[in-house]
C-alpha cells in the first residue's frame, strides 16, 4: 500500500500496525476501513465506533476476546469544557463507550478510570454490569496510590530513609475508603530529584500537571464566601459539605456544592469524617498535604492579582490626586474586606497590596520603603 504523501508520524504508526493489516484473517474491506481511521481520513461515525472496530479486528487476528483499558476518560470532557464544544464531546464519548462496551461482542472486560462519573450526561446509559469504585469506596483502594510500606521500601532502596517525615508531610494524606495513600507521580519525581541531587527540598510536582487548570479557573471565579472557606482550609481547619458523585463539568460553576464536590473527587480535599442526615451524605474535609496546600496558595494569589487587574480604580486614583481621604478610605476598606483574611495581616502583605492597587496610576513613580 502506497503512502508517500503521509506524515512521518502516520507512516510510523502504519508500520507498527502492518502485521495486523497484512494478516490473511482480515478482509480487504476491513483493512481499508482500518487504514482510513489510522490515517485520519474516516468519517465521524467511524471514529465513534473505532474502539469496537479495533477490538473486533484483534479478535479476528488473535482468536481471543479483547480487554479494553481507558485511563482518564474524562480529560477530553474537561478540555472540551474549556474550549467551548462540551456538548459535542459528550455525544461523541457516549457513542464511543456505548459501541465499545455495550454492543461489542469481542469484549472480554474493560477498566475505565477518571476523576468524575459524569453520569448525569448519560454517557454510560445502557452499559451493563458496571462496577463503580470511587474515593469513598474501600475496594481496590490500595491500588490507586503508594502505600506506606511501599514508600518506605523506595526510600530504603535509595538510602534516603532520613527523608521519611518530609515525604509524608508533603505527599501523603490521600484517603480512598479508609486507606491512606501517597501520590505516586510526586513520590517518583521527588525520589529521582533527590537521588540525582536536583533538589534539596520538596517540590509541588502535581502543580505542574494539566489537572490543575479547572481548579485554578474555579478558584479565580469563586465568590467571597467560598474564598473565606478556602482560607480556613489553608489555616488547617476543616469544612463539612454535602457530597454526591453525580457531578458534571457543566454544573461546576452553577453551585457551591458542585465546586466542593469537584475538589473532593479530584484529590484537592480529603475526607476526615462522614455522616448521613436525611439520606444525604456529608463529608468533613481538609487539605491532604503540603503539596496541595501550595497549589491553593499559588492559585489564591493569582486570583487576587487577576481580580485587581480586572477592576476599575479610577475613583481611587482621583481621590488620591485630589486629596479626598474619605473616598480613598472607603475604597480601601471595601477592597481589604473582600480580598484579604486574618492570614494576610502581616505588614508586607498590606504593602504589596497597596503597590498592586497603585500599579495603574499612570505618570507617577511608586517608591517602596
Amino acid at each position: 500500500m502506497a503512502y508517500e504523501c503521509l506524515s512521518d508520524e502516520i507512516i510510523k504508526e502504519y508500520d507498527r500496525h502492518r502485521y495486523l493489516l497484512d494478516g490473511s484473517q482480515l478482509t480487504e474491506d476491513i483493512k481499508e476501513r482500518y487504514f482510513a481511521i489510522l490515517t485520519q481520513k474516516a468519517g465521524r461515525s467511524a471514529y465513534a465506533k473505532s474502539l469496537a472496530f479495533l477490538s473486533d479486528c484483534l479478535e479476528k487476528y488473535h482468536h481471543e476476546k479483547t480487554i479494553i483499558l481507558i485511563d482518564e476518560y474524562d480529560v477530553p470532557l474537561e478540555n472540551a469544557y474549556f474550549k467551548g464544544f462540551y456538548d459535542k464531546m459528550v455525544d461523541f464519548i457516549r457513542s464511543l463507550l456505548e459501541s465499545a462496551l455495550k454492543t461489542n461482542n469481542s469484549l472480554q472486560f474493560a477498566v475505565i478510570t477518571g476523576c468524575l462519573r459524569i453520569s448525569r450526561e448519560s454517557i454510560f446509559t445502557g452499559l451493563n454490569n458496571l462496577k463503580i469504585n470511587s474515593v469513598l469506596d474501600e475496594s481496590y483502594s490500595e491500588h490507586f496510590g503508594f502505600m506506606q510500606d511501599e514508600v518506605d521500601d523506595l526510600l530504603s532502596f535509595y538510602d534516603i530513609n532520613q527523608r521519611r517525615n518530609e515525604v509524608k508531610d508533603w505527599y501523603n494524606g490521600y484517603l480512598l475508603g479508609n486507606t491512606e495513600v501517597y501520590n505516586p507521580w510526586s513520590i517518583l519525581n521527588y525520589i529521582e530529584d533527590i537521588v540525582l541531587h536536583n533538589i534539596e527540598i520538596p517540590k509541588p510536582y502535581w502543580s505542574n500537571t494539566s489537572s490543575n487548570n479547572i481548579v485554578r479557573d474555579l478558584v479565580i471565579k469563586a465568590n467571597s464566601n467560598t474564598m473565606q472557606e478556602i482560607e480556613s482550609l489553608l489555616a488547617g481547619d476543616t469544612i463539612e459539605k454535602e457530597i454526591y458523585e453525580d457531578i458534571t463539568y457543566d454544573e461546576i460553576r452553577k453551585s457551591k456544592e458542585s465546586f466542593w464536590n469537584f475538589l473532593f473527587f479530584t484529590g484537592y480535599l480529603k475526607a476526615v469524617d462522614r455522616s448521613f442526615r436525611s439520606d444525604i451524605m456529608y463529608i468533613t474535609m481538609k487539605i491532604p498535604n503540603r503539596e496541595v496546600c501550595y497549589i491553593y496558595n499559588k492559585t489564591i494569589k493569582e486570583w487576587l492579582y487577576q481580580k485587581i487587574d480586572s477592576m476599575d480604580f479610577s475613583d481611587l486614583y482621583h481621590a488620591i490626586l485630589t486629596g479626598n481621604t474619605r473616598t480613598m478610605e472607603d475604597f480601601l476598606k471595601k477592597q481589604l474586606h473582600e480580598n484579604i483574611s486574618f492570614m494576610d495581616s502581616a505588614e508586607k502583605f498590606y504593602h504589596g497590596f497597596l503597590l498592586g492597587l497603585l500599579g495603574g496610576l499612570r505618570g507617577y513613580k511608586r517608591k517602596s520603603n
